[in-house]
């Protein structure tokens, strides 16, 4: 039996109405008298698209074709081909799996090439089509981003960041370890990078092979370069020095802080050293003035809330409670609330630990556990200053929640924060720590629990359509059942998701609650509460960033705790 003859790549791209084939027949002419491939002379003369092109080649040769990005790209496995081989044979490894080499190639059809790979790897390759200047510039930004950065690192000025408050003490013991120029400019690399990238923490971490640098991007850790291990403690003494800490003391957890100028803003830097049976593990705290956000309009409570929120904020006198697990933008939001009722004529005093950033008019106190001066004492010593509002950065024991309880019901606003996973929880735990549930009901007024939910990369959204079966299963009562997620890209880490948003729900303290509290505070009870005053939970506004496209549904159900569902609606989503 005869085989099936292949299509003409022409034939395909007017098979699926891609090419008229009267601009075929006019290509076909200008390809005789030029002798380039078809395809090329059809994205140059505009009648398609070069991804046209490619499911076309990828329809009439079996073989796949791919959008290089950073997820697809194994950092680890890109020098099993030299540089040199694979710009001049425009390919780039992916990834491995046992004997088979996934290779991305501008052009897969070319045998020789792909003989020449197995024989220099050993390994079977399994060719994937790409765009050929995508593969340039991946190759450049691979090869040079591993253990062979150095050319980079020497090729940076050292003046792109400038720490704000030098140290002054002598540094001799260490100028030859951690002031050499590829260190001073590696450091500056890190973080000048995790800037531009709005990162919120670094991490550098000791390994066998090599030191990883990690950021932690909209809440998840990224790893973003891997630099030689020998380079790993003189960059921590580096960044000791810039934090004026001991750099001989490498036994025991120690913290420190600075300030950068880099890319014409200062940001503040907490650094916390930990040692580790490798080495000392760093992690980099970065706060960036200028991102910060203390207008209570724009972090993302809907209308409604907001309305109440505002409406609890200003009763003169009780406890404002905001709960969520850490790293939810509890303090942003406290910062927010006390931005909102700021006045020159009010006293107010907050108690931190630490204290992030610094506001106008408030006076800010930082907590010293280490010398006795803890969140319970503190706070009695406030009392005696003569203030209108207290903020405690977190209650975390029955001796300062009851302090912040006498200070409420003696008339004043006390705002704070709970480790708790929703609203309802706050009062249940405070009830744990041993507070009587008569003073819960007198001085609690409100209480606000809320997530960051990651939003949809602008860049590569799309929509997807779920199966019923699964809204059935998560609850969903919207009319709307077209929903978007993001397919991943480069500027989202292959993600689908960059920036984030808030979810919150308010639990404000009425009658009908308070009486269900003295006589049974527990959270099934709590709950049932909330229930019957129609109160909106952190789920239903989950679905209305949904149903708004700012947010992916499989990322709200991750947030809500519904981990039934999360397996599946990320298989629903990435299919």
């Amino acid at each position: 039996m005869k085989a099936k003859p292949r299509k003409r790549l022409g034939e395909i791209l007017v098979d699926k109405n891609l090419l008229l084939p009267e601009q075929l027949d006019t290509a076909l002419e200008r390809q005789k008298q030029s002798g380039r491939r078809l395809g090329q002379v059809l994205i140059d003369m505009g009648f398609v698209s070069h991804d046209d092109v490619m499911g076309a080649i990828s329809e009439q040769t079996g073989i796949p074709h791919v959008h290089l990005r950073k997820g697809l790209v194994d950092p680890k496995i890109v020098s099993i081909i030299p540089s040199e081989t694979a710009l001049t044979c425009k390919v780039l490894p992916l990834f491995k799996v046992r004997n088979t080499l996934t290779l991305a190639m501008a052009d897969p059809a070319d045998l020789f090439t792909i003989d020449n790979i197995e024989s220099l790897t050993g390994c079977n390759v399994q060719p994937v089509q790409c765009r050929g200047e995508d593969i340039e510039t991946c190759i450049r930004e691979y090869y040079t981003e591993g253990l062979e950065m150095e050319d980079f690192i020497e090729s940076f000025e050292a003046t792109d960041v400038q720490v704000a408050d030098a140290p002054v003490e002598d540094l001799s013991l260490v100028e030859e370890a951690a002031e050499g120029a590829r260190v001073i400019n590696l450091v500056n690399v890190i973080m000048l990078n995790a800037i531009k990238e709005g990162a919120s923490d670094i991490h550098i971490e000791p390994d066998l092979a090599a030191c990883r640098i990690r950021y932690r991007i909209d809440g998840v850790l990224q790893e973003v370069m891997t630099p030689r291990a020998d380079l790993h403690p003189s960059m921590i003494s580096r960044i000791k020095v810039m934090a004026k800490m001991d750099i001989a003391e490498r036994r025991m957890p120690r913290d420190g802080r600075f300030r950068v100028i880099a890319e014409g803003k200062e940001v503040d830097l907490r650094v916390s050293t930990m040692p580790t049976v490798l080495g000392e593990k760093v992690v980099i705290r970065l706060l960036d003035k200028g991102q910060l956000t203390l207008d209570i309009n724009r972090i993302g409570i809907d209308e409604q809330t907001l309305t109440r929120v505002k409406r609890v904020l200003s009763k003169p006198h009780g406890i404002i409670l905001v709960t969520g697990p850490t790293g939810s933008g509890k303090t942003t939001t406290l910062y927010c609330g006390l931005s909102f009722i700021s006045s020159i004529e009010r006293n107010i005093v907050t108690i931190e630990d630490p204290v992030e950033y610094q506001i106008p008019v408030i006076n800010q106190i930082q907590v010293d556990e280490e010398h006795g001066l803890s969140f319970a004492k503190t706070l009695r010593s406030v009392l005696r200053q003569d203030p209108d509002v207290i903020m405690v950065g977190e209650i975390r024991d029955r001796d300062t929640a009851e302090v912040a309880i006498q200070a409420a019901m003696t008339g004043h606003l006390v705002l704070s924060t709970l480790h708790t996973n929703e609203s309802a929880g706050a009062i249940s735990r405070l009830v744990e720590m041993g507070v009587e549930p008569f003073l819960l009901t007198s001085s609690v007024i409100g209480v606000v629990a809320q997530r960051l939910v990651r939003t949809v990369c602008g860049h590569c959204k799309t929509n997807f359509f779920p199966p019923r079966e699964v809204l059935e299963r998560i609850g969903w009562k919207g009319s709307n059942t077209t929903f978007v997620t993001g397919r991943g890209c480069e500027r989202c880490f292959d993600s689908g998701l960059r920036g984030r948003t808030g979810i919150f729900e308010l639990l404000e303290i009425s009658d009908p609650l308070r009486e269900r509290i003295l006589i049974d505070p527990s959270l099934p009870s709590i709950r049932a509460g909330c229930a019957e005053s129609g109160m909106r939970s952190m789920k239903d506004e989950g679905f209305r960033l949904v149903e708004e496209g700012q947010t992916s549904l499989e990322e709200v159900m991750r947030i809500v705790f519904v981990e039934d569902v999360v397996n599946e609606m990320a298989i629903v989503e990435g299919g």
